[in-house]
Parts: C-alpha cells; structure tokens; sequence
C-alpha cells in the first residue's frame, strides 16, 4: 500500500485515539457534545475511507459504482474487515450529525459513540494491523 494509504490509516488512528478521549470527558458538556460530534464524523469518514483503499489495493475490488460509503462498508462486510451491521448505522448516525445545528441530535447518539461505537472503530483498526503487508 502506498504513502497516502499510510499517512490517511494514521490519520484515522490518531483521530480515533482523540475521539475516545469523550469516555473520560464530561458528556453534558455542550462543548464536549459538539467535540465528540465532530470528531466522530472525521473518524468515521476516515474510516471507510480507509475501507476504500483497502478493497481497491489489497482486495483489487473495484464493483462498488460510486464509492459512496453505503456501498464500501457493504463490500468492507463482505471482505470481512468489519464485522458488524452496526455500521451502517453509523453511517445514519454521521448524516444526520452533520445537519445537527442545536446539538440536540448529538445528544440522542453520544452515548452510543461513547459506548460502541468508539469499540466498533478499535475492531477495524486492528482488523487493518492484522493484514499481510499492508502497512
């Protein structure tokens, strides 16, 4: 895998590493609510973006039609680096954050960031540590 795969992988893990920070950080916080929020839409885009590469240069898939996220977490599944339903989920979770102007949509998921979400984003990453020859 190539340079830019390298520099966005550690990008995701260290954007990972901030976002858990949220487990030990006060969430009725407004200013930690908006930090968890944002930080999980940059974790998560980074995620299946990640996810992308992987299947293009690893795998050699290349059937997905746009590449949207709905489709690479689809073909993410069924090449087994992620192990979960849950993410499509997330998916529904980071779109509707992203038109969350009054924070209240943040508070309904945070816990669910917090609680699962953060673990399900470690599974990946060690999932990508695991694979012959890809870093």
């Amino acid at each position: 895998m190539g340079e830019k795969f390298k520099r966005r992988f550690v990008s995701f893990c260290n954007s990972l590493d901030a976002l858990a920070e949220a487990r030990e950080r006060d969430l009725s916080d407004s200013f930690v609510l908006s930090g968890t929020s944002a930080k999980f839409s940059i974790t998560f885009d980074l995620a299946w973006k990640v996810m992308k590469d992987i299947l293009i240069e690893y795998y050699a898939i290349t059937g997905f039609v746009a590449g949207s996220p709905r489709e690479v977490l689809r073909e993410a599944y069924k090449a087994e680096l992620i192990s979960d339903e849950e993410w499509m989920e997330m998916l529904k979770v980071r779109n509707e954050l992203t038109h969350d102007y009054d924070g209240e949509v943040v508070k309904t998921y945070c816990d669910r960031i917090v609680e699962r979400y953060i673990d399900l984003f470690y599974d990946f990453e060690n999932t990508v540590k695991k694979l012959p020859e890809i870093l």
